[in-house]
């Protein structure tokens, strides 16, 4: 008989003191000054966020929902607060290289302002260049330059046709151009005409004509220049009529810039570009509607050149550097992108269609990002590094970038980059990344990481009350009154697993009150009580167990073979948890064993046909190695064991049924039953101590309500690692069964303190003689092995072959 006494009901779960809290509903309580087991990662933000050298940029992991985004944007807000606005940056015209655009910068706030300056400047020019070419001095002044070139050809032509009149010659136009034709009376001979005059008289004008025509070609040649000269002379006045309205114009703007050289060299290069392309701003207006649509939109390209692409401002930002989050971080999102306009079937683009990205909103800031969505965006992460790198912005097509694409398209000039980039995302993420990215580490230094639980003390327990409290006013929840506050902690403990612990999973417990205040307002009360926050606890749970009724359920018609009575030799009730999305519960499997003469070999049924895990497989080995230990110093072992798991139809994994296993081949060898009305979880080394397991409370409460389905009768219970009694935060009822002596719960250590309670027989301790007690457990195993041994040994005489003898 064991001596072992099970766990007073004390032990099973961990209950908070409403009286330990001195306020009476959270609304009286304060925001806590610090982050909640959290100083580590505080400390890791704050040194990130101070270090400005290249490369200090951070990491911050922990599980989804535990408040990574909103501890690290709480402190870099604090921070950006106290920094400067960062300039202005925008996109203007080339005018030497159309293709490559220039980037400028400009204090806070006055990016808006030059950008509207210019637009006020497009709209004015619209109007006084047109104007300035209307007043009568200006056109005056172009007639009088159009009728000196008239003037100047005609006395030309006019000098020539003279001297013909004067040898009976014309000079007529053609299809073909000028010619010299001889004219008698009045009239041009004809070809037939000009042959019946006599042969002197023909000589004579074909003279003439050679000699004129030798003039005639001389002031062709001469036409081109004079048009030449003519259209510079026109030229030179359009541009000296639109440097006039343009010049006081744009004097005005250059007033406003003279601190910023490089919007004054820029002014320049407008000005002179209006000049020279004074023309767009006078053509005449056609009649036909296809090309007046032609004409408007080369107009409005035109006027495009001057505008002004502000890819970010100030104007109407609060005070403090720039804090983005950007949710979808594609390439292009990050880093910009270069849109086109289709026009009469054409793709086109200049500066004005280039689109900032989160990195230039970022700029002069702090960039947030979370990295499960940067690496699922083609080659945004690979841009990430590469923009982080260079230190600059470089905005550029993914076919530019990849080289997959010749065609012309626009090179703006990069922008330097000064941001501290903050990437959220879960442990494994980070440490892939660390293992298998050699430039991770070099850019990213800084590693936060986020606690998932903290200790369980007085004084984190009043830090967690004022989280509590924060949580409800941020959400406008209504208060808690101090019970509700110590069941939120208990489940907290729950949450974590441990019942001297305090999960810090924001989001979970923000769940929690969010549902609590739910109930309250069902309930009709104007303070969260304890009692919603149970009915909110026991709503989460039914909302997901289905499958853990259906299991239950086949459990109880007999469909699944588990007995809670009665006794069995070489069977035991495991214990197992199945995790469904967010939901975990326990789920019992019988595991038996059957031995048989062998070579020492323990057959892991699960293993052979490919259902059992490495870790399972591992635990199995163990079980070869604890007997081999124990019973097989001084003579091999001679048995073949198999072990199952019964109507397992799934993968198994996980040592955590090894002590489940080694009581199930205990029980076979010994011929001793195993009491049925007890489960059993926990993992054994080769020494037989029992070792921790996860999911202590969800398989407890597993077998629990299993021998609820038929009845308690005082006998049940379940046997866990003495290591995980810390672990345990059961649920109220099965606290209250313990309590009543209806289900037990055993803490073991060794597996002989579990065979015991299991079996009702005493292990067994060797003597002086280093045997053990015949009617014990060790005993009797070693008593079939002995045996077992024998047999093996006269099997081996009997079948020795003749010439061995």
């Amino acid at each position: 008989m064991s001596h072992l006494a099970p766990l007073k009901p004390e032990a099973l779960c961990r209950k908070t003191d409403p009286a330990d809290f001195t306020f009476k509903t959270t609304a009286e309580l304060a925001a806590p000054d610090e982050w909640l087991g959290q100083n580590r990662a505080v400390e890791a933000v704050r040194f990130g966020i101070g270090m400005k050298r290249a490369g200090y940029n951070i990491f911050a992991l922990g599980p989804t929902g535990a408040g990574k985004h909103t501890l690290v944007r709480k402190f870099i807000d604090e921070q950006a607060a106290t920094e400067a606005f960062p300039d202005d940056w925008c996109y203007v015209q080339n005018f030497a290289e159309a293709h490559k655009p220039v980037a400028l910068n400009l204090p806070p706030g006055r990016g808006l302002i030059f950008q509207k300056d210019m637009e006020r400047l497009i709209e004015d020019l619209k109007i006084s260049i047109p104007a300035a070419f209307e007043s009568d001095d200006n056109r005056a002044r172009i007639e009088a330059i159009e009728a000196e070139f008239n003037q100047r050809s005609e006395k030309a032509f006019g000098d020539l046709q003279k001297r013909a009149n004067e040898k009976s010659i014309a000079l007529v136009r053609t299809p073909v151009g000028m010619a010299l034709a001889p004219i008698r009376d009045g009239e041009v001979l004809g070809p037939e005409a000009f042959q019946k005059l006599p042969e002197d008289e023909q000589k004579q004008v074909q003279g003439d004509i050679e000699v004129l025509q030798q003039d005639l070609q001389a002031i062709l040649r001469e036409m081109p220049r004079w048009g030449k000269e003519h259209r510079e002379r026109i030229r030179d006045l359009m541009q000296e009529i639109t440097r006039f309205a343009v010049g006081h114009q744009i004097n005005e703007i250059r007033t406003k810039y003279q601190d910023l050289p490089a919007i004054l060299s820029y002014l320049d290069a407008v000005e002179q570009d209006i000049v020279e392309h004074a023309n767009d701003f006078t053509a005449a207006k056609p009649q036909q509607p296809e090309l007046l649509m032609q004409q408007q939109a080369s107009e409005a390209a035109t006027l495009r050149r001057y505008e002004v692409n502000l890819l970010r401002d100030h104007a109407d930002s609060s005070a403090g550097a720039p804090v983005v989050y950007e949710n979808h971080p594609s390439h292009g999102n990050l880093i910009g992108r270069i849109e086109h306009i289709s026009q009469f079937g054409a793709l086109m683009t200049d500066f004005t269609l280039i689109k900032p990205g989160a990195f230039h909103r970022a700029n002069g800031g702090y960039l947030i990002l979370d990295a499960r969505k940067v690496l699922m965006q083609p080659f945004a992460w690979e841009e990430l590094k590469r923009t982080i790198k260079a230190r600059e912005i470089r905005v550029e097509s993914l076919g530019q970038a990849m080289s997959l694409i010749s065609t012309v398209s626009l090179e703006p000039e990069p922008i330097p980059l000064d941001v501290k980039v903050v990437l959220l995302g879960d442990p494994m993420l980070y440490y892939m990344l660390s293992a298998y990215d050699p430039e991770f580490q070099e850019i990213f230094k800084v590693a936060a990481d986020v606690e998932e639980d903290v200790e369980r003390t007085p004084d984190s327990t009043a830090l967690f009350a004022q989280f509590v409290a924060s949580l409800a006013h941020r959400e406008a929840l209504k208060p808690l009154d101090p019970q509700a506050v110590a069941r939120v902690v208990d489940h907290a403990a729950r949450l974590a697993g441990d019942s001297e612990r305090l999960s810090c999973h924001v989001e979970n417990i923000a769940d929690l009150l969010r549902e609590s205040d739910y109930w309250a307002n069902e309930n009709s009360r104007d303070t969260i009580s304890a009692d919603d926050v149970q009915q909110s606890i026991d709503a989460q749970v039914h909302r997901a167990d289905r499958v853990r009724e259906r299991s239950q359920d086949a459990i109880r018609r007999g469909t699944i073979l588990i007995d809670t009575e009665g006794e069995s030799v070489g069977q035991v009730n495991g214990l197992a948890v199945l995790q469904l999305g967010g939901f975990a519960f326990g789920k019992p499997s019988r595991i038996t064993a059957s031995v048989q003469l062998g070579k020492g070999d323990v057959i892991d049924i699960e293993r052979q046909v490919e259902l059992g895990g490495p870790t399972h497989s591992k635990g199995v080995m163990i079980l070869a190695g604890f007997l081999g230990g124990r019973f097989g110093a001084n003579r091999p072992l001679a048995l073949k064991a198999s072990l199952a798991f019964e109507q397992s139809y799934g993968g198994v994994d996980g040592d955590s049924a090894s002590s489940t296993e080694l009581y199930a081949l205990l029980s076979a060898l010994a011929d001793a039953p195993i009491k049925q009305s007890f489960a059993v979880t926990g993992s054994v080394n080769q020494q037989g101590q029992v070792q921790a397991i996860g999911g202590a409370n969800e398989k407890i409460e597993g077998f629990f309500d299993i021998c609820r389905q038929s009845e308690l009768t005082g006998d049940q219970g379940v046997l866990i690692p003495a290591s995980n009694v810390k672990h345990l935060m059961l649920r109220a009822d099965v606290v209250e069964a313990a309590k009543s002596g209806k289900f037990q719960i055993y803490a073991i250590e060794t597996v002989d303190q579990g065979i015991e309670v299991l079996t009702g027989m005493p292990a067994g301790e060797r003597d002086e003689a280093g045997n053990y007690p015949p009617d014990s457990i060790n005993g009797r195993v070693e008593k079939r092995l002995e045996a077992l041994s024998e047999v093996l040994r006269r099997f081996n005489e009997k079948n020795k072959p003749e010439d061995a003898a």
